[in-house]
């Protein structure tokens, strides 16, 4: 295992990148390169859009915004342990 690996904060964000790319594998195929692609480079905004329009249900959405909000606390903390 890396050294990053065995970081907190690491592991959080790429349970939170698994399941991102887990949700929008049931996108509309259309939406490929359009709101799929989007959502995967940039978590927040595009996951409410996508909840907005209907295409991530209310379970999918809170536990991803829950799993978002843990993943931007603990970089957060990381982010400022290492500025010391």
């Amino acid at each position: 295992m890396a050294p990053y690996e065995k970081l907190h904060a690491w592991r959080e964000c790429h349970q939170l990148a698994l399941a991102v790319y887990r949700v929008t594998k049931r996108f509309p195929v259309d939406e490929q390169y359009g709101l799929t692609s989007q959502t995967r480079r940039e978590v927040g905004y595009a996951l409410r859009f996508a909840w907005e329009a209907g295409l991530l249900p209310q379970g999918d959405w809170s536990a991803l915004d829950d799993q978002q909000n843990r993943a931007r606390f603990l970089t957060w903390q990381l982010y400022k342990a290492l500025a010391r």
